[in-house]
C-alpha cells in the first residue's frame, strides 16, 4: 500500500513514521526547504528557537504524544520536574513581604483565591461532570452560570490563552471539561531533550529506516480524484500515485486541493466547512538573561497581566538550547480574533507585561514572533474542528487543523493521528 503525507510538520512525520512502521510504502511531501513546521527549532544567537510550538509537550512523558513517539520506536527523552505549573498573583497588603508585589501558587492550590462556597461548588461541579460534561456554551457562559467569581475568568483565560490560544469564552464548555480530564488522566508538562527539532528529526530518521523517502521544497498543487477516492496528488506537473492520503496543511487548504466538480457527495460542503474555521492567533516573545527569570522548569501562568498568559524558562530543563551561561524564556500570549488588526500594540501590551513580570530582572529580547493567518498557533481552534475524516474515503486530514477531543496542543495531534490510524489500519 501506498501512502503519501501532504506536510512535514509534527502531524505528517507521526503519520508517516507510524505508516511505514505499519508497512506501507511511505512518500512526504513538504512544500518548505526543511522539515518540521511549526515544530522544530532554528539557530538564533546561539539560542535555539522554536518556530511555532514552545519546547514543551503539555502531558510530558506519560501524554499521548509520547506514547505515540514510543509506540513507532522514537527515544527522545522528556523530562519532567517540578513544579509543573505555578500561578502568578498579587500580594495583598498585610502580607508579609507585601513590597515583593507578587507571590506564586502551585496549580494544584489554584482553588485557594476562590470564596469557600465557590471551594465547594468547583470540587462538585468538576466531580460530578467529568464523565458527562456540559455542552452547548461557552467555557465562560458556564463559568458565569455557576461559579461567579473574578478569579475563575482570570485562571480560566490565562490557562486556555496558554493551552489553546483562545479566551475562555472561545472554548466550548465541554472541550473545556475535556481537557481538565486529560489533565487529571495525563499529568502536567515536560520539555524534549533537544527541543521540538529533537522530535521531528528522529521520526523523520524512522521514516527513512523503514525505507519512506520525504522531499522538501515539493509543494503539492493538486489531489487526484476518480471514482470517489484519491488516486495520487499532483507535485510541479507529475503525477505520484497512492492508495492513501494523509494532509497535515489543514482542512481549508486540503479542501483547496480537492478542488471542484469532484462528483463526490459532501465535497461542497466539506469545503464551506472548511472555510469558515477561524485559525488560532499568538505572539511568542523569547527571552535571554544571564541569570534565571522564572527559576523552575514548569510553566508560569499569569492571570494578572494584560496580554501574556504563561512563560516558560526550558535551560532550567535543558541548558543546551541557549549558549553556556545564558537561559532562555518564552512568554506566550492569545491574540483574540477581534484585537488581530493591531498586532504592533499587542505586542508592545506584551512586552509592558514582561517588564511588570520580572520587575527588577535584566533580559534582553531575543526574538517576537506572530502566529496568524497561513502560520497560526493551530488551523483550527480547539473543540471546533472538523475531525480528521472527509468526504472522500481514502483522505485523512492530520495535525493542528484536526485534533483529538481534549487535547491540548501536540497532544491534540496525537490524539487526532491515533484516532485515523485506528481508522486506517482497521
Amino acid at each position: 500500500m501506498k501512502a503519501i503525507i501532504i506536510g512535514s510538520g509534527l502531524g505528517g512525520l507521526l503519520s508517516a513514521a507510524k505508516l511505514s512502521k505499519e508497512g506501507y510504502d511511505v512518500e512526504v511531501f513538504e512544500r518548505l526547504p526543511v522539515i518540521g513546521g511549526r515544530f522544530t527549532n532554528f539557530d538564533h544567537k546561539g539560542f535555539q528557537l522554536s518556530t511555532g510550538a514552545l519546547h514543551m509537550l503539555p502531558h510530558g512523558p506519560t501524554g499521548p504524544l509520547a506514547q505515540l513517539l514510543k509506540d513507532v520506536g522514537v527515544n527522545v527523552e522528556i523530562v519532567r520536574k517540578k513544579p509543573v505549573a505555578v500561578i502568578r498573583i498579587p500580594r495583598k497588603r498585610g502580607d508579609t513581604d507585601y513590597k515583593y508585589g507578587h507571590k506564586d501558587l502551585l496549580f494544584e492550590d489554584f482553588k485557594t483565591p476562590f470564596s469557600i462556597i465557590n471551594r465547594i461548588k468547583l470540587i462538585y461541579y468538576v466531580i460530578s461532570t467529568r464523565k458527562n460534561p456540559p455542552s452547548g456554551r461557552s467555557f465562560e457562559q458556564w463559568c458565569r452560570e455557576h461559579i461567579a467569581q473574578d478569579w475563575t475568568y482570570r485562571i480560566s483565560d490565562a490557562f486556555f490563552g496558554w493551552a489553546l490560544s483562545l479566551r475562555a469564552a472561545d472554548v466550548p464548555v465541554e472541550e473545556g471539561f475535556a481537557i481538565i480530564e486529560n489533565l487529571y488522566h495525563f499529568g502536567g508538562p515536560g520539555v524534549p531533550m533537544g527541543g521540538c527539532k529533537a522530535i521531528t528529526d528522529a521520526l523523520a530518521d524512522v521514516v527513512r529506516a523503514n525505507g519512506g523517502t520525504i522531499y522538501t521544497s515539493a509543494e503539492v498543487s493538486e489531489l487526484k480524484v476518480e471514482d470517489g477516492k484519491v488516486t495520487g496528488i499532483i507535485v510541479d506537473g507529475e503525477v505520484h500515485n497512492a492508495d492513501l492520503v494523509l494532509s497535515d496543511i489543514g482542512h481549508p487548504a486540503t479542501a483547496k486541493l480537492i478542488g471542484e466538480d469532484t462528483g463526490v457527495e459532501g465535497v461542497d460542503n466539506y469545503a464551506k466547512r472548511a472555510s469558515e474555521l477561524k485559525p488560532s492567533a499568538g505572539i511568542k516573545i523569547c527571552l535571554s538573561s544571564d541569570k534565571p527569570l522564572i527559576g523552575h522548569g514548569g510553566v508560569l501562568l499569569t492571570p494578572y497581566a494584560k496580554r501574556v498568559n504563561g512563560i516558560n524558562e526550558v535551560t532550567n530543563v535543558d541548558p543546551s538550547l541557549a549558549p553556556e551561561g545564558k537561559h532562555l524564556t518564552m512568554a506566550h500570549q492569545c491574540v483574540h480574533w477581534d484585537d488581530m488588526k493591531d498586532l504592533d500594540r499587542e505586542i508592545e501590551l506584551g512586552l509592558e507585561d514582561l517588564k511588570d513580570i520580572f520587575a527588577g530582572k535584566e533580559y534582553e529580547v531575543l526574538l517576537i514572533q506572530s502566529y496568524s493567518n497561513d502560520w497560526p498557533v493551530n488551523r483550527s481552534p480547539s473543540g471546533a474542528d472538523i475531525k480528521n475524516k472527509t468526504p472522500i474515503p481514502n483522505l485523512y486530514v492530520v495535525g493542528d487543523g484536526a485534533k483529538g477531543k481534549g487535547g491540548i496542543e501536540v497532544e491534540g495531534i496525537a490524539l487526532g493521528i491515533r484516532n485515523s490510524m485506528q481508522d486506517i489500519l482497521i
